[in-house]
C-alpha cells in the first residue's frame, strides 16, 4: 500500500513502484517500447494540443497502455493516462492505473495539478477474483515562487506526523477539500466500521499480519516472530523457541522484546531480552540495551552489528547439508547509545560485554593458548569492548516517528556502514586487548527494464592478537536456505581471517529474458545470477594462538563462486543453484549448493 504515495515523474525513463520499473511512454526509453498513434487535436485551456494512443510491442514487459494530450508549441504534457498490461509481471496486484494533469505555464515549466493512482489488489489476475482497491487522490494548488527562503529553511528537518491532521473533524475536510468525495468513497467509513466486525474479515487480517511481519497481534502485544519457533541443529537438537514484544502503537516512543527457547537435545533454556527507548525525536536521540545467552552458530556475518537479539538461520534451520555443531555457547550484554545528526546518517556509541565457549567441546573448540590458564589452555573467552559506528542511507524514506520505523522503500537505496572497535584486557577480567575496523558497503542499481543489480562490498580488519571466537570467519552456509552475506558453497569455520574483502553481485531480471519464450512468459518467472568472491589474511601471529585444533585457512588465493536462479516460483518461491569455482581440492569441499527461500513480493 506505501506504493500508492511514491512519486511518480512521468518524464523519467521509468516509473517506480511495487518494486518494479515500468517504462515510461514518455520517457527517452519509450520510443523503443510502445507504438504511437495520433488520434485527435483539440484546444485545451487555450493551448493546441495532440491526442495520441500508445501501446506496448511487445508481452510480458513491464509497461502501459493509454493516451496522453501534448501540447503543440512545447510538447509539453497537459493530461495522461497509464494503464499497466495484464501482462506485466507483478504480483498480487490485478490492475493499476495512474492519471495526471498538468498546467503548462511556459515551455520550460510544467506544474502538476492533478495525481490519481489506483490498484485492484488481488491474488490472481483473473475478473472474477476477489480484491481490494487502493486509490489515492493527490490536488495541487497555489504555487508559489516569489517568496524568497534562506537556505536553512531547506536544510530544516521537518517532523512528518502532526497529530492534529488526524483529528480534524468532516467540517474542516468538507470545507477544505480540494474535490469533493465521490458517492462510494463516502461509503469507505461506514465499510471499514463494518470490516471491524466481520470475521472473516479479522481472519484473513490476522493472516496478513503474521505473513508480513512474524507476529501474532494481541491487544498491545505481539507474539513471535513465528517463524522461529521451531529449529534444530546438532547441538541443541530439537529447539522451540517462544517470544513477543510490546506494541502500543507504531508510534511507540519504546519498546521491550524477549524470548525463550528450549532445546531438547542439550537441556538447556536459553533467553533474550532487550529494550529500546526514543528519548529525543528530533534528534532520535536513542538508548537501548539487554542481554541474551544462547547457542549461536559464530561466523554467520562478517559485519558485526552487536544486535542482542540477532540470531541468523545458520544457527537453528530444520535442514542442514552436513555437520552444524560448530556452535558457541553466549552470553552477551549490550548498552548503546545512537543519534541521527542529520536525517539518514546514525551514529551509534555501544559497549558489550561477553562470554564465548563451545557449544559442544566433545566435537568443536574455541581453545587458545594461555600461559596463566589451567594447562596452558583456555576454553572460554571473556571480552569487554566499545564501538562507534556509522550507519549512512541516503535516499531511504521512513514513515511514523516512534522508536522504530518502517522504511517505505526498502531495497531502493544505497547503505553505507563503517565501525571502530576497541577489546579492554583487564576490564571486567576480560583477555584481549584488540582494535578492529569493518566496512559494509550495499547500492542497488536499476538497470532500466533489464531489473536490479545489488553490489555489495564488505572490508575488515582486526589489530592485535585474538583467539578464533574473535576472529573474522567467513560466512559459509550449510543449511537449505539462502542467507545475505554467506557463501552458499562453503562450509562453516572453512576460512578463518583477521583481514578480509569480499564482493557480492546478484541480479534479478524480473522476468526480462522468460517474457520473450512463449509459454513460459505465462508463469512469471524471474531469472537470478550471482557472483560471490572474498580475499583474506590470516597473521602468524594469531595462527600461534590457535589451540582449538581447527587449522586456520585463510582465502589468500580469492575463493568464488557463482550461482544461476529462478524466482517468483508459484509467487513465492525462489531456488539457486551455486557452484564452486575455487579450492575444490579440499577434503571437504561442496562443488555444487541448492538454495531456496520463500516470501512475499510484487
Amino acid at each position: 500500500m506505501k506504493d500508492l504515495y511514491a512519486d511518480i515523474d512521468v518524464y523519467e525513463r521509468y516509473l517506480k513502484f511495487f518494486d518494479k520499473s515500468f517504462t515510461s511512454p514518455v520517457g527517452k526509453s519509450g520510443i523503443d517500447t510502445y507504438n504511437y498513434i495520433l488520434r485527435d487535436t483539440a484546444i485545451i485551456d487555450g493551448v493546441e494540443a495532440y491526442n495520441i494512443i500508445y501501446y506496448p510491442r511487445r508481452k510480458g514487459e513491464l509497461t502501459f497502455k493509454g493516451d496522453f494530450w501534448v501540447a503543440a508549441d512545447s510538447y509539453a504534457i497537459k493530461e495522461i493516462n497509464l494503464q499497466a498490461t495484464k501482462s506485466a509481471n507483478v504480483n498480487w496486484v490485478k490492475e493499476i492505473y495512474i492519471e495526471q494533469e498538468y498546467d503548462v505555464l511556459n515551455d520550460s515549466l510544467f506544474l502538476i495539478t492533478r495525481d490519481y493512482f489506483m490498484s485492484d489488489f488481488a491474488l490472481n489476475k483473473k475478473e472474477e477474483s476477489k480484491g481490494m482497491y487502493g486509490k489515492r487522490t493527490t490536488l495541487f494548488n497555489n504555487y508559489q515562487f516569489d517568496i524568497p527562503k534562506d537556505k536553512d529553511f531547506y536544510k530544516r528537518r521537518v517532523n512528518d506526523y502532526d497529530p492534529e491532521i488526524y483529528n480534524r473533524d468532516e467540517a474542516y475536510w468538507d470545507e477544505n477539500r480540494l474535490e469533493k468525495l465521490n458517492k462510494d468513497e463516502k461509503q469507505i467509513y461506514t465499510m471499514l466500521d463494518t470490516l471491524k466486525t466481520n470475521k472473516k474479515f479479522k481472519r484473513l487480517y490476522n493472516i496478513g499480519t503474521i505473513l508480513a511481519s512474524g507476529y501474532y497481534e494481541i491487544d498491545n502485544f505481539d507474539i513471535g516472530p513465528v517463524f522461529s519457533v521451531f529449529g534444530f541443529n546438532d547441538v541443541e537438537g530439537l529447539r522451540l523457541r517462544g517470544g513477543g514484544r510490546t506494541y502500543f502503537s507504531a508510534n511507540d516512543m519504546w519498546r521491550l522484546e524477549g524470548y525463550g527457547a528450549y532445546g531438547f537435545r542439550d537441556n538447556q533454556f536459553k533467553y533474550g531480552i532487550a529494550g529500546k527507548w526514543l528519548m529525543d525525536k528530533k534528534s532520535r536521540l536513542t538508548i537501548s540495551g539487554g542481554n541474551r545467552r544462547d547457542i549461536e552458530q559464530l561466523g554467520a556475518s562478517l559485519t558485526n552489528t552487536n544486535d542482542v537479539l540477532g540470531r541468523s538461520l545458520a544457527s537453528s534451520a530444520l535442514i542442514t547439508s552436513g555437520n552444524n555443531s560448530s556452535l558457541s555457547s553466549i552470553n552477551l550484554s549490550t548498552l548503546a547509545l545512537s543519534f541521527e545528526p542529520k536525517y539518514n546518517l546514525e551514529f551509534r556509541l555501544g559497549t558489550s560485554y561477553r562470554t564465548i565457549k563451545s557449544g559442544n567441546p566433545d566435537v568443536f573448540s574455541l581453545d587458545y593458548f594461555d600461559a596463566d590458564a589451567p594447562g596452558g589452555i583456555e576454553t572460554e573467552t571473556r571480552q569487554a569492548d566499545a564501538s562507534l559506528t556509522m550507519t549512512y542511507t541516503p535516499g531511504r524514506k521512513t514513515s511514523n516517528y516512534g522508536v522504530d520505523r518502517t522504511i517505505i522503500n526498502s531495497g531502493e537505496y544505497p547503505i553505507l556502514f563503517a565501525s571502530y572497535t576497541r577489546g579492554f584486557e583487564g576490564l571486567l577480567e576480560s583477555d584481549f586487548n584488540f582494535d578492529k575496523v569493518q566496512f559494509y558497503y550495499s547500492h542497488p542499481l536499476q538497470i532500466g527494464a533489464f531489473g536490479r543489480l545489488t553490489a555489495r562490498v564488505e572490508a575488515g580488519k582486526t589489530f592485535g592478537e585474538v583467539p578464533l571466537a574473535l576472529l573474522n570467519v567467513v560466512p559459509g552456509n550449510q543449511t537449505y536456505f539462502n542467507i545475505t552475506g554467506a557463501f552458499n558453497t562453503m562450509n562453516f569455520y572453512e576460512f578463518v581471517t583477521d583481514e578480509y574483502v569480499t564482493l557480492h553481485l546478484n541480479h534479478n531480471f524480473n522476468g526480462r529474458l522468460f517474457s520473450r519464450v512463449p509459454y513460459l512468459r505465462d508463469l512469471n518467472l524471474r531469472e537470478l545470477v550471482g557472483v560471490r568472491a572474498v580475499y583474506g589474511k590470516i597473521s602468524d601471529e594469531n595462527v600461534a594462538l590457535n589451540a582449538s585444533g581447527l587449522t586456520y585457512l585463510a582465502p589468500e588465493d580469492i575463493y568464488w563462486e557463482y550461482s544461476a536462479g529462478i524466482g517468483n516460483i508459484f509467487k513465492v518461491f525462489r531456488l539457486d543453484v551455486s557452484f564452486r569455482g575455487g579450492y575444490n581440492y579440499l577434503p571437504d569441499a561442496r562443488s555444487m549448493a541448492i538454495t531456496g527461500s520463500f516470501g512475499f513480493s510484487f
